[in-house]
């Protein structure tokens, strides 16, 4: 019996148990109450996640709402939620209605205790119980010792005559869709490029790949995309996995002028940080597109059409090949995005039925194949081509849009095929292989290495998911390694502020201010004040009484905690301390400032200061005007 069908058996029975034969006592009630009310908010936050990712509760949803979510579409999705909330409050209130039923008098213990019994297995046998104790396992273990033994730094430069790169990024534009047996005509245009390529036909997404950040780490550096358990800090750092040398790296060092387009907003999930820390110095996003755009109302929730974009993207292929530069041009598209996909003006085919009716994803890949067939068309014919490889890939695997359950009866695969304009090529590989494979085989190809990271060239190297059978249980377990590769550091005694860059630096890294940093004894947890988290405050509050910090923020925001008279300075403060006692509160009235970290100082706290500074830190600030 699936997990999800005994969850629900336990909650229905639960409720209906001690309704109706249980003994009425107020302790069992709130008990029976409060695991139920988890059971529901449980679930909700599942069925939200799944709306989104497809697949329940995972890194991507993590990674993604604890990162900048400026420039999402989140549209089409705030009524949805909306509508799950409302019909959780619904479900919980008629759950609490039929409990209070239960009159004095009557019932047995015995049937207390059994609902009570069935209350915990319900929020057990949840499935997003298990999505999340996995997810919170995942980040907690150790980290196997023999990632180093298979993670390969390639050389930094190529060799020999390094065509020019093209490389599109299509959203969710999976192998799944080129199946002519089950989607006849879809994919028609794309199709017949394809077919004069070298066609991966056996990737596959591994964990810590499976949503648009995530999918170009994984391409481009051969390692999978996870944060801190806590996420955020790739939006508020300086630079983006320090410690790999990554595709554009390679092309930078090589003597290539790195350009990347997307229609969508750059600071979205840190994409722009991650370009910028990792070799490219022309990136192109919606806010920067602006003044090059034909129609500037014409454009989706996301941003650029995809005919808007690559047609961008094909002038700047002319301009920088009439130039002579040597030159990589990467270009992420988006009218494929889930949930319903977008239907650019410009589509031959703008409908696609599927059983006798319309579904929308699905002409929206009709559409966005068309736009991107077209520009390997031009390039073909543009006189350049030679000189030029072609890459296109899927991102990742299509979400939980309006074709998923269609997807979801077949093999999916990823997308991955390479047209090389100095030799005709026409070859089908069905080696498995994955996603982390894209960047070392595009470098063998460019005259480079045959391995990335933990990529390997499919067409002179041996990918790991052939060396591994369980290779997503080893992409888990290599989980704490790959995230050690972000240099968080672990101590930290002095620091430097710039205060017109807005940020910290300390130990060879640099974080954006404000920030609160919690300080153990060989850990430092940064925690910032990122879109959709709590304020900076309120996550202070949740620390424990001796649990050591350094606080920098205005100063007004630590007014009305500790001192009432920095309300009227307009300056930063650091405060370094712990919640028990009064920290040390600096006020930095210079753009630099240098200090350094000591708790030598601090005096004795007690659980009444404590208390009161917990409570003054979760009162609600004022608005600002």
């Amino acid at each position: 019996m699936p997990t999800e069908t005994l969850s629900i058996g336990f909650f229905l029975a639960a409720i209906i148990l001690y309704s109706a034969k249980a003994k009425k006592n107020k302790y069992v009630f709130f008990l029976v109450l409060f695991l139920l009310g988890i059971y529901i908010l449980l679930n909700l936050i599942r069925v939200a996640s799944n709306y989104f990712t497809g697949a329940g509760i995972n890194d991507s949803v993590l990674y993604t709402v604890t990162s900048s979510l400026t420039g999402a579409g989140l549209g089409k999705y705030i009524l949805p939620f909306a509508g799950f909330l409302l019909a959780s409050l619904l479900v919980f209130a008629l759950m609490s209605w039929l409990l209070l039923l239960r009159k004095s008098g009557g019932g047995r213990n015995a049937y207390s205790l059994l609902a009570l019994l069935l209350a915990a297995g319900a929020v057990i046998a949840t499935p997003a119980s298990r999505e999340i104790a996995g997810l919170v396992k995942s980040q907690m273990a150790n980290g196997d010792t023999d990632f180093h033994v298979y993670y390969k730094t390639p050389n930094k430069l190529l060799s020999g005559n390094s065509p020019n790169l093209i490389y599109i990024y299509a959203e969710s534009l999976e192998r799944t869709y080129f199946d002519q047996d089950n989607f006849a005509g879809l994919t028609t245009a794309l199709n017949s490029q394809k077919d004069n390529s070298i066609d991966f036909s056996n990737t596959a997404q591994l964990p810590g790949t499976g949503y648009t950040i995530a999918g170009m780490v994984a391409s481009q550096c051969g390692i999978p995309l996870f944060a801190p358990f806590d996420g955020n800090a790739s939006s508020s750092l300086s630079t983006f996995y320090p410690r790999d040398i990554c595709l554009g790296d390679i092309l930078r060092a090589s003597g290539y002028d790195n350009y990347f387009y997307q229609g969508a907003d750059l600071a979205f999930a840190g994409k722009g940080l991650f370009l910028k820390s990792h070799g490219f110095d022309h990136i192109y996003g919606f806010q920067e597109l602006k003044g090059l755009v034909k129609d500037p109302d014409y454009r989706n929730e996301w941003g650029w059409y995809d005919d808007t974009l690559l047609d961008l993207v094909y002038d700047k292929f002319i301009d920088l090949s009439r130039n002579k530069q040597r030159f990589a041009l990467f270009a992420l598209t988006v009218d494929t995005h889930h949930p319903d996909g977008y239907i650019s003006q410009s589509c031959v085919n703008r409908s696609y039925q599927y059983d006798n009716a319309e579904n929308s994803s699905l002409s929206a890949v009709a559409c966005s194949q068309e736009h991107i067939a077209r520009l390997i068309k031009r390039i073909r014919e543009s006189g350049y081509f030679k000189n030029t490889v072609i890459v296109v890939s899927s991102d990742h695997l299509a979400m939980n849009n309006t074709a998923y359950d269609i997807l979801n009866q077949h093999d999916r695969k990823d997308l991955f095929f390479i047209i090389r304009g100095d030799r005709d090529e026409r070859q089908v590989s069905n080696v498995k292989r994955s996603t982390l494979d894209n960047g070392a085989t595009v470098l063998d190809v460019m005259g480079g290495d045959n391995y990335i990271g933990l990529g390997r060239s499919s067409l002179s190297g041996t990918s790991l998911s052939t060396y591994f059978l369980n290779i997503d249980d080893k992409i888990t377990a290599w989980i704490p390694d790959v995230i050690r590769q972000w240099d968080f550091p672990t101590r930290i005694k002095k620091y430097k502020i710039d205060v017109n860059d807005k940020t910290i630096g300390f130990s060879g890294v640099k974080f954006k201010i404000p920030l609160i940093l919690k300080i153990d004894h060989n850990n430092i947890e940064p925690m910032f004040d990122v879109y959709l988290s709590a304020p900076l405050k309120q996550q202070l509050a949740k620390l424990n009484a001796k649990d050591k910090f350094l606080w920098i923020d205005d100063c007004n925001k630590m007014a009305d905690v500790w001192d009432a008279s920095l309300s009227q300075v307009s300056n930063y403060c650091v405060a370094v301390g712990n919640l028990s006692t009064r920290p040390q509160i600096v006020r930095i009235d210079s753009d630099v400032y240098r200090g350094k970290v000591s708790f030598k100082k601090l005096p004795a706290g007690d659980e009444a200061q404590f208390q009161q500074t917990v409570g003054r830190l979760n009162l609600t600030d004022p608005p600002t005007n």
